[in-house]
């Protein structure tokens, strides 16, 4: 009987120092970081071409690693190729459309209005002298005076032409108007503006890695006809790879851009430093009509955390993954 009283006393005496131990395993269990089970999702970069044609040099393939800059593809270049050739050759031409109006004449052209001109100038002297003598046998009253109006006639005729011949010398050695040459300057920067489109179509037709990454799927074979903007390359970059999980409305407001996380990989021993770099605006569940507290409990949140480069090119889309977040205790 003794034994039992003594039992019990110890027990009562025992009692507030289990209360304060269970009060201490309450709070400890509060500090236990949350777990959230989560994914792998990549950001594809599909690569494509503004312009169609038959794929002819597929550079890559599926699974490869590549570098920024890699050649992915060629398409079928003919048809740009013939057009860039044909907006050089028409470049040439206003080139030299615009040399010849500022060069004026040729030579040769020169040299026969000088001809033209010394003819003039040896008819213009030969009429002078003819117009002489008729005045001569005029006053003489031996020629009519028609013979002395047809020299005269003639006369008038040689000086104009030779004024005529002088100023179409000075003319050629000008070269063209100013506005002809204006004209041919635009013609000639309008010709190479066709070229530099032309130059642009005709590189649309190689296509190259924007970033280094992964080549994540080809969707065409050689010799297919690709249409135009269809994507030939699916590449994925290791900074295109996030990590998503989905957190109860109760702990959203713990998380912000930057919080740390480490993510649990199946087979790999030590967890993948992580931060939040994403948190939606939106829960995932809305109720119907009233925002009843049964109902808050059944909201969660979409955040997405990013990781090092390096870690995640060792990581694939759809891959299972444990986040755990230590700042963030759960309940």
């Amino acid at each position: 009987m003794d034994f039992y009283l003594r039992s019990a006393f110890g027990i009562a005496q025992a009692l507030p120092w289990l209360g304060v131990c269970l009060v201490c395993l309450t709070a400890c269990s509060n500090k236990v970081p949350a777990f959230f089970q989560g994914y792998i999702e990549g950001e594809f970069v599909y690569v494509a071409s503004p312009f169609g044609g038959r794929l002819d040099h597929l550079c890559v393939y599926r699974g490869d690693l590549i570098p920024q800059g890699a050649l992915l593809f060629v398409l079928d270049e003919a048809p740009e190729r013939a057009a860039r050739d044909e907006a050089r050759r028409r470049v040439d031409e206003a080139g030299a459309e615009l040399s010849d109006a500022l060069e004026g004449r040729r030579p040769t052209e020169i040299e026969a209005i000088e001809a033209q001109l010394k003819q003039a100038q040896a008819a213009l002297a030969l009429s002078k002298l003819e117009l002489n003598r008729q005045n001569q046998l005029l006053q003489a009253d031996v020629t009519s005076r028609r013979e002395f109006d047809t020299a005269q006639a003639t006369h008038d005729a040689d000086r104009q032409r030779v004024a005529e011949l002088t100023a179409v010398l000075q003319t050629a050695h000008l070269g063209s108007r100013v506005g002809e040459v204006n004209a041919a300057r635009q013609n000639l920067l309008a010709q190479e503006a066709a070229l530099e489109r032309a130059e642009w179509n005709l590189s649309q037709k190689s296509q190259f890695s924007p970033e280094a990454g992964l080549i994540f799927d080809t969707l065409y074979l050689e010799g297919e006809w690709v249409p135009p903007g269809s994507a030939v390359i699916v590449l994925l970059p290791p900074d295109n790879i996030k990590v998503r999980t989905f957190i109860p409305q109760d702990l959203i407001g713990r998380i912000y851009i930057g919080t740390p996380a480490l993510i649990h990989i199946d087979g790999v021993k030590a967890p993948v430093p992580a931060k939040v770099s994403f948190l939606s605006p939106q829960a995932e569940f809305t109720p119907p009509v009233i925002f009843s507290r049964e109902m808050r409990e059944k909201f969660v949140f979409l955040i997405e955390l990013s990781l090092a480069a390096e870690e995640a090119a060792t990581l694939h889309p759809g891959q299972p993954v444990d986040v755990e977040l230590p700042s963030v205790h759960g309940h």
